[in-house]
């Protein structure tokens, strides 16, 4: 499932070619994703301006001229492609149309991004622009790790004295935005920090140290296009690279990163998920 760093990398690669562009023709394909798709929603797309692009969680918000904005999940398996414009040094032509691209979006640029997703979990909805705070999906999730709202005495003061493991307590979405599996694990060790451990067992002072090192794992994760595992594209089909960066998730069995350490990955499972963590330096 996209993390946070790849739905932010999704959304930058986005930006050039949808902001500010019309959506001259949407094509909705099927009548459903995860959910059904809002009624009409080709015809109240097509001819709109697109006026902003956006981030919460691990959602893309896209506004419309309209005064609506596109709710956009990728689920497991979901893609946004883009086709029929300059990205980088290549001129990427239409591709002849897959099975599985569900919902196709033709811009005035001449552009064409394509929402293919194989396993159907992606979603999308229109909503009111303004009125996201108050969607079922978004109202009740924490604050952004790089907004002026995620800082050391919030995070103290949501966590500390929880009789729950730490890596539970950070995938907690009503705790903090966009953090998965993935970056949990990373964070947790570079912190030093066991994920079996409850947060009441952890001091406040390394429970306040968790933001920059959070903080540190996501803007890392996005500068390398984010993490390519299974299905996972940039906009522009490539690989993300995250992945190789790893210090300990996937890596079960492999020797620890930590300078000095000399202990081995372990994979266990908590709440249905596998955590991977180094039980000699975390602690």
């Amino acid at each position: 499932m996209p993390e946070l760093p790849e739905v932010e990398t999704v959304r930058r690669g986005l930006e050039p070619v949808m902001n500010g562009r019309v959506i001259v023709r949407a094509a909705v394909n099927r009548p459903d994703l995860r959910f059904p798709l809002p009624e009409r929603m080709a015809e109240r797309l097509s001819g709109a301006r697109v006026t902003g692009l956006r981030r919460r969680s691990k959602y893309l918000l896209v506004d419309i001229s309209t005064g609506e904005t596109l709710l956009i999940h990728l689920g497991m398996s979901g893609r946004l492609l883009i086709s029929g414009t300059m990205l980088g040094e290549f001129h990427h032509e239409h591709p002849a149309p897959a099975k599985h691209d569900h919902v196709v979006f033709d811009m005035d640029s001449g552009a064409r991004i394509t929402f293919n997703d194989a396993r159907r979990f992606g979603m999308m909805d229109l909503l009111p622009t303004g009125s996201d705070h108050t969607h079922p999906l978004l109202a009740n999730i924490g604050p952004e790790p790089f907004g002026n709202a995620f800082h050391e005495d919030y995070l103290v003061a949501r966590l500390s004295g929880r009789a729950v493991p730490a890596k539970v307590a950070l995938l907690d979405q009503r705790v903090v935005a966009g953090l998965g599996n993935i970056y949990v694990c990373e964070t947790l060790h570079r912190a030093g920090i066991d994920p079996r451990r409850q947060m009441r067992r952890i001091s406040a002072h390394r429970v306040a140290g968790l933001v920059p090192v959070i903080r540190d794992v996501l803007r890392e994760a996005i500068e390398a296009g984010g993490s390519s595992l299974r299905d996972y594209r940039q906009t522009d089909g490539e690989l993300g690279y995250f992945q190789h960066a790893f210090r300990v998730y996937d890596r079960e069995g492999a020797p620890c990163r930590t300078e000095g350490c000399r202990g081995i990955v372990t994979r266990i499972v908590q709440s249905g998920r596998s955590t991977f963590f180094c039980p000699r330096c975390q602690r």
